[in-house]
């Protein structure tokens, strides 16, 4: 007989998604999904009286085989730990005397923080014996993080824990990593990006990231050295675009006090800040042709030698470059040193862009609002036609591109829901090639509803230039003013 005790919380039964109608299961519904128990008993509070009325009768018509309860313990202050115990250990003095033979699970996700620490403190005085399970928001599910998973006081638990000792460790898996770095994506382009990222990880090989501005190269570097076995705090980043050129050989491999005007002091370089771990190169291809051939050394011999010293020395450096430019092309203008090129595309990743992987849109788009909500007085939800919207974009400056006009967008929405009117895009970058203005062609693509936009932006800037003045907006467009007049109006 399993007998399940758990408090409940305002996430239960259901609690409100992030998309405009939509709910999702809260911890308790989540754990009766995945396990069966013979009892089940709900602890609440006055104030969360008509949720915790509003659970059972989910379960009871959910999981008719369960024998649901509900507890009222009284509790004034759900902060208050004795408070919290007095009334608790009573009724579970009952309860245990009712199913002396039962095995009793406690779930730890509803309620208060303060409430999950009297059950830890229960269990440590030996007040109850049962197994703890812990909910997983569906965020942090994966293959080795499963949504419910049973730990036995006070020390087993379901997996081996990960633990590092400089180099030898136990080997994190890819969905950890990727999933507290902030990597969001299940395209199939993604994910061969991923699984070649592991696989080149545990080697010394340098890699070169191949991708356009926005596509995360600087978070797969991270991945790539959080896979790697190398200390997990040794990962330095450098944006070689906005090194001074007369300083980049400093910077990167330092100098001895007096090697040139204004060495006041000894540096050191980046490569020895970085020694037994990463150097993340962004934006390689802005690298003088001088630098890259000393560079080229470095990587293979693996010694540098600082600004005025003569004598080089060892570093154990693992170098990920990464660029947004076509470094072949450069390779034939002459603009970047072929046999650097070649020494570091032994592991070439390249990512894709946005619009190759719009499956990812979504996904990505609900993080970043989830994420902007922790900062909110009222957190905000995207409509169905706000989403919409945003998958139809072809999103040029890709993931940062749309993170910034989420951000925008949530920052600048007076109400609650984010409605299609609320995406705030702005208007496409000017570039010489006029092809580069028309946003890429996919499945799915819809000519009419790309042509409104287009339409909508045009007669909000002709507004805009006429401060208002509907007669001189529709001069400058060359439509009606009741046309403009008619467009306002559906706006409103």
């Amino acid at each position: 007989m399993d007998v399940l005790l758990t408090f409940t919380g305002f996430h239960d039964p259901y609690y409100k998604g992030l998309i405009e109608g939509e709910e999702q299961p809260g911890p308790i519904l989540s754990l009766l999904s995945q396990r069966v128990f013979d009892y089940i008993y709900l602890f609440d509070t006055p104030k969360t009286k008509e949720i915790s009325e509003l659970t059972k009768e989910t379960i009871q018509s959910s999981y008719p085989d369960s024998e649901c309860h509900l507890i009222c313990l009284g509790i004034s202050d759900p902060t208050n730990y004795s408070e919290i115990l007095e009334h608790l250990i009573p009724q579970l003095q009952t309860i245990q005397a009712e199913h002396d033979h039962a095995e009793f699970y406690i779930a730890v996700a509803s309620g208060t923080p303060h409430m999950h620490a009297c059950w830890i403190f229960l269990l440590a005085g030996r007040e109850i014996s049962a197994h703890l399970l812990n909910i997983r928001p569906p965020k942090f599910v994966t293959k080795t993080s499963p949504l419910v998973s049973q730990v036995d006081f006070p020390f087993k638990v379901d997996h081996k824990p990960q633990i590092y000792f400089q180099r030898e460790y136990v080997e994190p898996s890819v969905d950890e990593v990727r999933r507290e770095i902030g990597i969001i994506g299940d395209h199939e382009t993604i994910q061969k990006s991923l699984e070649m990222c592991s696989m080149l990880a545990p080697s010394d090989s340098h890699i070169l990231l191949l991708g356009e501005t926005g596509t995360g190269k600087e978070l797969f570097a991270k991945l790539i050295h959080q896979l790697s076995g190398r200390p997990s705090d040794r990962f330095v980043p450098v944006n070689c675009a906005s090194l001074p050129e007369n300083l980049v050989e400093s910077i990167l491999f330092g100098h001895k006090r007096g090697a040139f005007t204004g060495a006041v002091t000894d540096q050191t370089g980046k490569f020895d800040a970085a020694d037994e771990g990463t150097l993340f190169l962004d934006e390689l291809g802005e690298l003088p042709l001088q630098t890259q051939s000393k560079l080229l050394r470095v990587l293979e011999d693996g010694k540098i030698e600082p600004l005025g010293r003569w004598k080089s020395h060892k570093v154990d450096v693992r170098v990920i470059a990464a660029t947004n430019k076509n470094i072949q092309r450069m390779v034939a203008e002459g603009k970047f040193r072929e046999d650097l090129y070649y020494r570091l595309n032994v592991g070439e990743v390249i990512l894709p862009p946005l619009r190759e992987r719009r499956s990812d849109i979504l996904p990505i788009a609900l993080s970043l609002l989830e994420r902007l909500n922790k900062s909110l007085k009222k957190p905000k939800r995207f409509s169905k036609n706000a989403l919409k919207k945003l998958e139809m974009h072809s999103w040029p400056g890709n993931v940062r591109d749309l993170e910034n006009v989420i951000e925008r967008s949530v920052r600048l929405c007076p109400g609650e829901i984010l409605d299609e009117d609320n995406i705030l895009i702005p208007s496409p970058v000017m570039r010489d090639d006029e092809s580069s203005q028309f946003p890429e062609p996919f499945e799915g693509f819809s000519i009419e509803q790309h042509l409104t936009e287009v339409r909508k932006q045009l007669i909000n800037r002709a507004l805009e230039i006429s401060n208002g003045n509907q007669t001189r907006a529709a001069k400058l467009l060359g439509i009606t003013p009741q046309a403009v007049n008619k467009f306002i109006q559906n706006s409103a």
